[in-house]
């Protein structure tokens, strides 16, 4: 079925009337944290993970309720039994400490309430739950003022809805506009917003499923897959953020990733040769533009054979990664899942002498086209084949390679589906199935398999991997990038919404390709592109054979001057980007983050995707069209600051800033602390023993906080409790400033000896400044600006002001 046949089958129109639905409830029991009812011919389960979460599976046609998850939910301990049920009337009712639950008997009908008695989310009135032969599908009411974030990588705005959504991981070459659907990661999790509470919804179904929310004007939104269970988790915020926070509680948080891997990539589809890549990295370091990892593309290959090397481009491939690693670059590689069918080839030998490809029922094993040619494709969904995949880190990690990049596994097959076969059968470890059921999960399992291979094989290193395909769930295992973009100024436009879209989905780490994949960047475009890229999680310039070069330096003096400055402003960042991705691997909140996240009373910034928040004080404000000297951008209630000028703004309303080439629109909330450190070459190049506190003040700001994470940036230590976290808080009033410091875990030995304060916005001249209660002589107070320095290991300064 091509994907044309799939969207015509997945049409909502008149599509809801030859389903079987759920009727009367004929009988209902209890079994410890599970709410198990009876219908004709059909069982459905709610089961209570917390007092404002639950699952609900529904099981039709003789079969038995399955609790099986997919890979995409880790083991939890999530489970609550305290809840009272009862019946009245013609109803149900199930009551948690946080939640009121009605169940419509005669027709099952799910109406979820707060403990105030406000609905907060109903089954559709007409239907629910139901069923059409392999299909099952349910329906949901809406209110009019409902928004809907989430489900990953999609086109589009900020708001999701009044569209169909299709989750089937699809090589999308074609030119990604706003209605370009599916792309490479299906993540079937929803949130929906209303200002007065927002909930979460988790279809645990890898089948090709679809979210239509609303598309054909109708009041009332579904999901449905084309096989499998209906199997979803319902999540009470009431915050966007405390929905993340419990999707992420169901499908894991991303672990701390190497600090160096925040850092500026480069690459292209493809450097070579060795000589090449030499020259490289010498520009770079003759330049001093920091750059911390080079992505190598499939020509580094023998006949694009993975895990091979081609002698005549790379003779001493393990003496490049030295020199890179000399110079504080590493090495990062492309494989794909094809396996190239080739008796000779050692891979391949393995996989046919140990039974690894998929293969159909009747034992052929499934051969088709890719880079290399006929391909045979590994069965990811075997732990024995997973082991093997991991066991072939370890060559490329002894060449001195530090990270992997998975490509083309959706897998992209070169055949007018552009897939694997969906007869295709998976042996899952003794839970069979077919390609229709594990297609989804293909790309997740390969990155489970490398990622946990890098890390066996780096020993005590974190590992970096980079997927285009994935499932809920990958933020485990890999960073994402959004695939073959273009080098349109739209696309720089079309990012922002998807990549916060992501970070709500559960995946921090992602990112775009800097200045566009496919065809001619230039001056100006990459010069815009990359002002954001700096403020983007997943930070790479990559571009393919056929496009003009577009390193840094490739445009001239003038735009080059321009992107080094916004690469060293990443790299000035590093110390409080690490502190966020610290975050989203404690809480699942992402580094990249939508306005509405942060300011959710505020109706303005409920489908807003030109701009957005990097944690909760920075706003950026991309610009994304040529010849544009001005910006108009929109700040939320309370006090701004321009990063640049240091010049405060009222919010609440939009305004025009000036934004010339050089200039990237960035504003500070008022009463902030932003740690920077100095400029860096590549991460680790040397110990950052000065770290700057820029706290940004307004008359009637009186409180500030920031919580500081440190370790060692490349370990696991921190696992076993090596790492510190401090707290910086202040409290500013007419005569003075107080400023803390506490520490509040101390375990590593922290590389920053002093602390320089930069107090912005200072109206009122110091007097003394008092050091735990010593007086201070050297500062410096100069246009409203006060700066000093202190050592890590003072606890409290009182600055008096006249």
């Amino acid at each position: 079925m091509d994907n044309s046949e799939a969207l015509l089958q997945g049409k909502s129109r008149d599509d809801s009337s030859d389903y079987n639905k759920l009727q009367g409830i004929l009988n209902y029991r209890i079994r410890n944290n599970k709410i198990i009812f009876e219908f004709k011919h059909a069982e459905a389960v709610i089961k209570f993970l917390s007092a404002d979460s639950f699952r609900l599976i529904m099981a039709h046609s003789n079969q038995s309720i399955n609790y099986r998850s997919t890979p995409a939910v880790i083991k939890h301990n999530l489970s609550y039994d305290n809840f009272d049920i009862k019946e009245k009337d013609n109803q149900i009712i199930i009551e948690t400490e946080k939640l009121l639950l009605k169940v419509k008997k005669d027709k099952f009908l799910l109406k979820v309430y707060d403990k105030k008695g406000n609905l907060i989310h109903q089954d559709y009135s007409n239907h629910a739950l139901g069923w059409k032969k392999q299909k099952v599908r349910a329906w949901k009411s809406f209110k009019n003022n409902e928004r809907f974030y989430g489900l990953g990588e999609k086109t589009g705005w900020l708001d999701k809805k009044g569209r169909r959504y299709e989750m089937w991981n699809h090589d999308t070459f074609v030119p990604h506009v706003d209605d370009t659907d599916p792309l490479y990661q299906s993540i079937p999790f929803l949130i929906s917003y209303s200002p007065e509470n927002s909930y979460g919804i988790y279809f645990d179904n890898s089948y090709r499923s679809f979210f239509d929310l609303g598309s054909e004007g109708q009041d009332y939104y579904s999901f449905w897959a084309e096989g499998g269970d209906l199997d979803y988790y319902f999540l009470n915020g009431p915050s966007i953020k405390e929905v993340i926070q419990k999707y992420s509680n169901i499908t894991g948080r991303m672990p701390l990733p190497p600090k160096w891997s925040l850092g500026y990539h480069q690459s292209r589809y493809s450097y070579y040769p060795q000589a090449e890549v030499e020259q490289l990295v010498k520009t770079f370091r003759d330049k001093e533009i920091p750059c911390d990892a080079f992505h190598f593309d499939i020509h580094y290959m023998d006949e694009y054979k993975i895990y091979t090397w081609d002698e005549d481009r790379f003779p001493d491939p393990e003496a490049m990664f030295t020199n890179m690693a000399d110079n504080g670059i590493k090495g990062v590689t492309i494989i794909d899942p094809g396996v190239k069918r080739d008796p000779e080839y050692k891979l391949y030998q393995e996989g046919m002498e140990n039974d690894y490809f998929c293969k159909y029922l009747d034992g052929k094993v499934f051969i088709d086209k890719v880079w290399p040619g006929k391909c045979a494709f590994p069965d990811f969904t075997q732990s024995e084949v997973r082991d093997w995949w991991a066991g072939l880190q370890k060559d490329y990690v002894e060449l001195g390679i530090k990270g992997i990049w998975n490509d083309m596994n959706e897998p992209a097959v070169f055949n007018k589906t552009d897939t694997m076969d969906v007869n295709v059968m998976h042996q899952n470890d003794g839970d069979p199935g077919t390609h229709r059921r594990f297609h989804n999960l293909y790309g997740f399992l390969e990155d489970k398999a490398t990622f946990e291979g890098l890390k066996e094989s780096l020993e005590n290193e974190r590992p970096f991997v980079l997927t285009r395909s994935g499932f809920a769930g990958i933020q485990r295992y890999s960073a994402v990038w959004t695939g073959d973009n273009r080098s349109f100024w739209d696309h720089i436009k079309i990012a922002m919404p998807m990549l916060m879209n992501l970070g709500m989905s559960g995946v921090s780490f992602c990112g775009t390709d800097v200045g566009g994949f496919t065809g001619n960047s230039n001056g100006e475009l990459l010069t815009r592109w990359t002002q954001m890229g700096a403020f983007v999680p997943f930070f790479r310039n990559h571009c393919e054979v056929r496009a003009i070069s577009q390193e840094p330096w490739s445009f001239g003096a003038k735009h080059e001057k321009i992107i080094k400055k916004y690469i060293e402003l990443r790299y000035k960042l590093i110390t409080h980007l690490y502190n966020l991705f610290y975050q989203a691997s404690q809480t699942g909140i992402p580094v990249m983050r939508p306005l509405i996240m942060e300011f959710p009373e505020d109706q303005k910034c409920e489908n807003l995707s030109d701009q957005f928040m990097i944690g909760e004080s920075l706003l950026v404000a991309p610009v994304y069209q040529p010849d544009q000297k001005k910006r108009m951008l929109y700040l939320p209630e309370g006090k701004w600051i321009d990063f640049w000028t240091k010049e405060i703004y009222q919010g609440g309303d939009h305004i025009i800033v000036d934004a010339p080439l050089d200039t990237l629109p960035l504003f500070v909330r008022a009463g902030s602390i932003i740690p920077l450190n100095k400029k860096l070459n590549y991460v680790e190049e040397e110990k950052i023993e000065s770290l700057k506190l820029n706290i940004f003040l307004t008359e009637d700001n009186n409180l500030g906080n920031y919580s500081l994470y440190d370790d060692d940036g490349i370990s696991y230590n921190y696992q076993d409790g090596i790492y510190n976290l401090t707290d910086f808080n202040y409290q500013y009033t007419d005569n003075q400033i107080i400023f803390n410091i506490e520490r509040t875990e101390e375990n590593y030995q922290q590389e920053f000896k002093d602390y320089k304060l930069i107090f912005n916005n200072l109206n009122k001249d110091p007097q003394n400044i008092y050091v735990d209660g010593n007086n201070l002589n050297e500062f410096i107070y100069s246009d409203n600006t006060l700066e000093f320095k202190v050592p890590v290991v003072i606890n409290k300064i009182t600055i008096g002001l006249s």
